[in-house]
């Protein structure tokens, strides 16, 4: 793969001196996180995710980083951290991780999860991946990276102090202060403390909650509520979360219980993530759960459903479930679905179109809206402020946030003496430091390198600039037209051409297409009538026209004869 990193009057110069950060996903949108940190032309790479597709491609549910800036750099690269093994962070590490080649880096519980990922990649045995413990350290090209431990909706999520000779970078990684958390480490606030004395150059950091007022609470909280909640139905309860909400998922389970119901897991990420979990330690062993085929006997009362789908995902189990297309898992009226999740920026449509479907069979549905069921695993207001406290950094580079998240973080930090901000986006270069002791005051975006999209399409990782998508969107607003011509050796016409219209309305009949396209082929001069490539863009532009003011995919099969 050759690409362009960016235009050549944008690529900065110095790439090979002095320290720099880009992020290449997860700056200006929420999820498919991939930042690069360079010292002296060498590379560390954090986190390597995915996010959801949306109607802008249709048929794409995974949506990737293009590394083709880091891909042509990769003998650079020194390695890949993974802070934990949330989906938009360690999600596309199977699938792009043949272009960069580089050793993985990470904590018990996520190796554990990427084994699966790479298994079925037939990579298990490729990807040479390092079990960092828990608040351990690595030493990664020219950086020294601590581990810290922090809380958020997964085991092990992991700060990194990056420390190379031009001063320390704090990557937070996603976290919140959870003073109970039901699984995991407690917050490493000693660790913060000790980063905080030795001044820190840079903080890049989680925007996801900027808006949120006070604090993100507790899961113990979350379980609490749900206990009672549970407590009030008599039907089925079904209920949507993150499959990666390992604390989430034993909450419920634990309500589940206390109102004497027996726990399915309907989804296969759901099944893989209580695997990993057992694996590692963190799911006690007095857990039960069923599949669905085996919980559809039991009585209605007696029954719960953990779901995968909560974000109104097309394959998920929620959305067959809504549809009535599920094999094991049937609702009625009298029967409720509980979505015990945020909404995620883009999936309002397809969450609403999930739960109005459930509405439709009679089905009761909850939402944060009606009950307490969910708490963030992101920092509120009170825990950025908390944390800008402790690290007091020089620079406030915030991430992980759509372009307003961002903005209202710099703000934030600046209300809490940070001196100074600097606002990326997916590409941004940004020169750090030029030398040990730099003023922080000049951190800037020096420059944009290429920062691009793929996409999963029959398990391969494609750019979405490929043709191959530019087609299916078309097809899809556009419709298409398959044409089928037979020339004899005169580069005439030798029988009836065919066409085939796909998602659009016949603009004529058999008869007219065929003196169309007979016109087509005719007015071409006799030696372009020998050349298939001439005779096939005539046919094209005919039909083209034909169709106007449409703009379908038009596709030739030329026979000679």
């Amino acid at each position: 793969m050759k690409r362009k990193s960016a235009p050549a009057s944008d690529v900065p110069e110095g790439l090979d001196k002095g320290l720099w950060f880009v992020p290449l996903g997860g700056s200006g949108e929420i999820g498919m996180n991939l930042n690069l940190y360079g010292c002296d032309g060498q590379w560390l790479m954090v986190d390597l995710g995915v996010t959801f597709g949306d109607d802008s491609v249709p048929g794409v549910d995974v949506v990737m980083p293009d590394p083709s800036f880091i891909a042509e750099r990769r003998e650079k690269l020194k390695g890949l951290i993974v802070t934990h093994a949330h989906e938009d962070h360690i999600g596309a590490v199977a699938h792009l991780w043949p272009l960069l080649k580089c050793p993985v880096y990470t904590t018990p519980f996520a190796a554990e999860f990427l084994t699966y990922k790479l298994r079925e990649a037939g990579l298990e045995d490729v990807v040479p991946v390092t079990v960092i413990p828990l608040g351990g350290q690595v030493q990664v090209g020219p950086f020294t990276v601590d581990f810290i431990s922090l809380t958020h909706s997964i085991p092990e999520p992991n700060a990194l102090a990056i420390r190379s000779r031009y001063g320390t970078i704090f990557h937070t990684g996603d976290w919140k202060f959870d003073p109970e958390p039901l699984i995991g480490e407690a917050v490493d606030f000693d660790a913060l403390r000790t980063l905080g004395d030795e001044d820190v150059l840079a903080l890049v950091g989680d925007s996801t909650n900027v808006f949120t007022e006070g604090e993100a609470g507790s899961e113990r909280e979350v379980r609490d509520s749900l206990i009672e909640l549970f407590s009030r139905y008599r039907g089925r309860i079904a209920v949507g979360c993150f499959a990666s909400n390992l604390a989430r998922l034993d909450s419920i389970a634990r309500a589940a219980q206390a109102n004497g119901r027996h726990v399915a897991l309907v989804g296969t990420s759901l099944w893989r993530i209580t695997e990993t979990a057992r694996k590692t330690g963190y799911l006690s062993d007095d857990l039960t759960f069923y599949e669905a085929e085996d919980a559809a006997h039991l009585p209605r009362d007696k029954v719960l459903y953990i779901c995968t789908g909560s974000q109104g995902e097309a394959r998920a189990a929620m959305m067959r479930i809504a549809f009535d297309q599920h094999p094991a898992v049937g609702l009625e009226e009298g029967d409720v679905v509980i979505f015990s999740s945020r909404v995620i920026p883009g999936n309002e449509k397809a969450i609403s179109k999930v739960q109005n479907q459930l509405a439709l069979m009679g089905v009761d549905v909850v939402t944060t809206r009606d009950h307490f069921i969910h708490v963030s695993g992101h920092p509120a207001r009170d825990d950025l402020r908390r944390m800008y406290q402790m690290v007091r950094p020089r620079i406030a580079i915030p991430v992980h946030g759509e372009a307003m998240h961002m903005r209202a973080h710099a703000a934030l930090a600046k209300e809490c003496q940070v001196p100074h901000t600097v606002l990326v986006t997916n590409g941004s270069a940004v020169k750090l430091a030029d030398k040990p002791g730099a003023d922080p005051m000049r951190a800037h975006v020096a420059g944009k390198v290429w920062a691009g999209r793929f996409a999963l399409d029959d398990g391969k990782a494609i750019p979405l600039s490929a043709p191959i998508f530019r087609d299916r969107k078309r097809m899809f607003f556009e419709g298409a037209a398959v044409v089928t011509v037979t020339l004899d050796d005169d580069g005439e016409i030798a029988s009836d051409p065919v066409v085939t219209s796909l998602g659009m309305t016949e603009p004529m009949n058999e008869l007219e297409w065929d003196k169309l396209l007979t016109r087509a082929v005719a007015r071409l001069p006799k030696k372009a009538r020998r050349d298939d490539e001439a005779v096939e863009e005539s046919l094209k532009a005919a039909v083209r026209k034909a169709f106007a003011p449409r703009k379908p995919v038009v596709k030739v099969h030329l026979q000679r004869i």
